[in-house]
C-alpha cells in the first residue's frame, strides 16, 4: 500500500513543483466566463486569465468543485491507498469542505475500507496550501492518518493571511469580502489590508502607499511570535511578480524564515482579488 494520500483544491495555490514533488492530488475549481465553463488550472492557465480579468467588463463566476469531483479523486486514491486527507478552504467561503464530506461518505459506503478524514482549515490560499504540503511530506515520511490530522489541526490557529491590493472591488462583487465592507469607502490612495479570522475576511488597517502596507504586512507578522519564532512564509499574488519581490525583500530582512516561498494564486481564487494583489500565507512555528 502506498502512504496516506493527500488532496486539496485548487485554490490552495501550490506552486506546481511541490504538488508533483509530494504526490498531491489537486480538484480543480470551475471559472465561469461569458457562458463558458473552464477547470481552474487544467484549461485556464493564470497568465491568459489575469490579462483578460485586468480588461474584463463583466465579472466571472466560479464554482467550487461538486461530490462527484472529489468522489473520482478519493476512488483513484483507493486503489492504492486505504487513508485520505482531504484539507479545504474555510466552509464560511466556499462549499468544498461540504462537496467534500459528501464525497467522503459516497465512498465509504462502497468502500468501507477506506477512511477519508476532510478538513475545514478555516483559511484560505497557501494557508491550507501549507497544511496540504506538509500532510504530504508527513505521508512521504510515513506518517500514519491519525497522526497527519492532528499536525494538521494543529496547524490551523498558528496559520495567518494578510494581503492587501489597490482595490476591494473584485471581493465586493464576489461576495467575499466579509467584515472589511467599510474599507470600500477608502480614499484612492489608500492601501486596504485584510485578513481572515474565523474562517470570514476581516479588515487589518490601512497604509497611505504599496510600500507602507508592505511593511505593515510584515510587521503583522512579526507580531505572532517573538524574536526566536520561525515561519513558514508563502508570498502570494496576482500578476504582481515584481511586487511580490518587494515583499520577499523585506520578509527576509526581518522574519526568520524556516521555509519562504513565492506562489501566484490560481484563477479561481485571483478573480476575487484581482491583478496587482500581494499577500503572504504564514504558518508560526
Amino acid at each position: 500500500m502506498t502512504p496516506v494520500g493527500v488532496v486539496t483544491d485548487s485554490c490552495a495555490s501550490i506552486p506546481e513543483q511541490l504538488i508533483v514533488a509530494h504526490d498531491i492530488q489537486v480538484v480543480p475549481y470551475n471559472v465561469h466566463i461569458k457562458g463558458r465553463a473552464f477547470k481552474d488550472l487544467v484549461d485556464l492557465g493564470r497568465a491568459e486569465f489575469y490579462r483578460y480579468l485586468a480588461e474584463a467588463r463583466g465579472f466571472p463566476q466560479t464554482a467550487n468543485p461538486g461530490p462527484g469531483d472529489f468522489l473520482a479523486v478519493y476512488q483513484k486514491l483507493a486503489a492504492t491507498t486505504r487513508e485520505i486527507i482531504s484539507i479545504h478552504m474555510t466552509s464560511t467561503g466556499s462549499g468544498a469542505y461540504q462537496a467534500a464530506r459528501v464525497a467522503s461518505e459516497m465512498l465509504v459506503e462502497s468502500r468501507p475500507d477506506v477512511q477519508v478524514e476532510v478538513i475545514d482549515s478555516q483559511q484560505t490560499a497557501m494557508c491550507y496550501g501549507w497544511m496540504a504540503l506538509e500532510a504530504a511530506r508527513a505521508a512521504q515520511d510515513g506518517q500514519n492518518l491519525a497522526g497527519i490530522v492532528t499536525q494538521v489541526r494543529d496547524m490551523i490557529p498558528r496559520a495567518k493571511m494578510v494581503m492587501t491590493a489597490d482595490t476591494l472591488k473584485y471581493l465586493y462583487m464576489g461576495g467575499r469580502i466579509g467584515r472589511a465592507k467599510h474599507l470600500m469607502g477608502s480614499l484612492l490612495n489608500i492601501k486596504p489590508l485584510i485578513g481572515m479570522d474565523d474562517g470570514v475576511i476581516v479588515a487589518l488597517g490601512q497604509a497611505r502607499s504599496r510600500c507602507k502596507a508592505y511593511q505593515r504586512m510584515v510587521e503583522i507578522v512579526a507580531g505572532m511570535g517573538d524574536h526566536l519564532t520561525q515561519f513558514k512564509v508563502a508570498i502570494t499574488h496576482v500578476a504582481a511578480v515584481d511586487e511580490a519581490a518587494k515583499v520577499q525583500t523585506l520578509v527576509q530582512e526581518r522574519l526568520s524564515c524556516q521555509e519562504l516561498l513565492v506562489a501566484e494564486l490560481s484563477p479561481a481564487l485571483g478573480v476575487h482579488t484581482g491583478p496587482g494583489t500581494v499577500g503572504m500565507c504564514v504558518i508560526r512555528q
